[in-house]
């Protein structure tokens, strides 16, 4: 046997950190650029605090979610959730792709059109349109789900005398095993709500009954879930055709599948135990095919999925203001960008990571936001190297939401850029400026500075 060669012992000093019952390393990697472009870079043009859109993503999410339904069903539509995010670039990419619009209030189905969206491939949810909002998808053609008798009434109001009859769907609540019950919206199913609504729009003979539309939650992680629901809208279909002889065009699924971020509280990471969209297309596009429709009259699936298409491509770059030590002696980060632009950090820990190379000690630490707030807190806890003054931190997965439910609050609000498919950087929303807050208000004369 051939003896190995002689190597010099030497020593290696190792930073465990933290243990846990999976092991000690922290494995933290800093990341220092976004498709390409370094993160410095990104700030030093644009600002920090300073959100990040990945379009190669966006699209590669969409195509791969599309790619999931269309493969296991003959007829499948998406219609980009206007609410997850609404910036135009973002509604753009998507409605690029072949996405219709999913808008809930009468402002974003004016940005629906404002982006060339044909009103028929326009879906107007929510429980608050008003009836000149309701007149208006009528006159556009487009597709309204009605969420109450109260709007139903107001709908068969409007559509007296009128030649073409306007195109509606009832919203349905039910229980699909996940609980709290999302009752609030919709008719119910179970109390044949539902199905007394289907009853009176199918007699009224003024208005066409188009789909079923159902929206059961919000990272919902159970498949079964959504396997109880579309197997109840398909009943109600199979109603209306044997009592009425009348086809359902569509049954709209909604949205509720979840992204891998990981929520607060949860005890795996959400990488681990977010089932992908593959599980959640089987499921629904099974139960559909399998209930027993005639070829010629299974309906066209309609999915508004919004936060699992999108939150993996948002990122939001800031930087350290300061260190401090709190009263217990845990170790503070404070860093210049609060929960008033970081909505989505009071219910997830999102991952942060350093955007520069770091020392291997870690501490724990709580990441604070800069608003004199004592809830501004970004994260309870978190392991993280030690951080200078002037370092910056990249937070992950921060595209649904954060977008649209940010406020003007304390600070203003920062600007967003969209990275292209080529690697160039795109201004898409201008950060704020004091004269575009003040610009609304108005000052009494006898309080106008003098």
């Amino acid at each position: 046997m051939e003896k190995l060669p002689y190597q010099k012992p030497y020593i290696k000093k190792l930073q465990a950190g933290v243990m846990n019952k999976f092991g000690s390393g922290n494995g933290m990697q800093p990341v220092k650029s976004i498709d390409g472009l370094s993160v410095k870079s990104l700030t030093e043009s644009y600002g920090s605090p300073l959100f990040v859109l990945s379009e190669k993503q966006i699209r590669k999410n969409y195509r791969s979610a599309h790619r999931a339904f269309s493969t296991r069903y003959p007829k499948v539509q998406f219609a980009w959730s206007y609410k997850t995010n609404y910036l135009n670039a973002v509604c753009q990419v998507f409605h690029q792709e072949g996405s219709w619009a999913e808008v809930v209030s009468g402002f974003e189905y004016q940005k629906a059109l404002n982006n060339g969206v044909p009103g028929n491939r326009i879906i107007f949810n929510g429980p608050g349109k008003s009836t000149a909002e309701l007149q208006l998808a009528i006159d556009n053609d487009s597709l309204i789900h009605i969420d109450h008798f109260e709007e139903l009434n107001q709908l068969l109001a409007l559509s007296k005398g009128l030649t073409n009859k306007p195109r509606v769907a009832i919203r349905v609540n039910m229980d699909t095993g996940v609980y709290p019950l999302w009752d609030r919206f919709g008719f119910n199913y179970e109390s044949n709500e539902a199905w007394q609504a289907i009853v009176k729009i199918l007699e009224s003979g003024t208005l066409h009954l188009a789909g079923l539309h159902c929206h059961i939650g919000t990272y919902v992680t159970s498949t079964d879930a959504y396997g109880v629901a579309a197997n109840k809208l398909c009943a109600l279909s199979m109603g209306c055709k044997k009592q009425f002889g009348h086809k359902i065009e569509y049954i709209d699924m909604g949205g509720g599948f979840p992204s891998t971020n990981t929520l607060k509280g949860a005890y795996l990471p959400g990488q681990d135990t977010v089932p992908p969209v593959d599980d959640f297309a089987e499921v629904i596009t099974s139960s559909i095919l399998n209930y027993g429709f005639a070829n010629e009259d299974l309906p066209l699936l309609i999915l508004e999925t919004g936060r699992a298409l999108i939150d993996d491509a948002g990122y939001l770059l800031g930087t350290v203001i300061a260190n401090k030590r709190l009263s217990a002696g845990k170790r503070a980060l404070v860093m210049d960008f609060g929960v008033n632009i970081l909505f989505t950090s009071f219910w997830y820990d999102h991952q942060v990571s350093p955007a520069q190379d770091f020392v291997p000690h870690t501490e724990n630490m709580v990441m604070y936001g800069p608003l004199c707030m004592n809830i501004d807190v970004i994260r309870e806890s978190i392991n993280l190297p030690l951080l200078d003054p002037g370092d910056q931190v990249v937070v992950h997965k921060v595209g649904a939401y954060n977008m649209t439910q940010w406020m003007q609050f304390i600070t203003l609000r920062p600007a967003v850029v969209m990275i292209d498919e080529q690697q160039r950087a795109h201004l898409i929303r201008k950060s704020e400026t004091l004269g575009y807050t003040e610009e609304p208000e108005l000052i009494p004369s006898h309080l106008a500075v003098k």
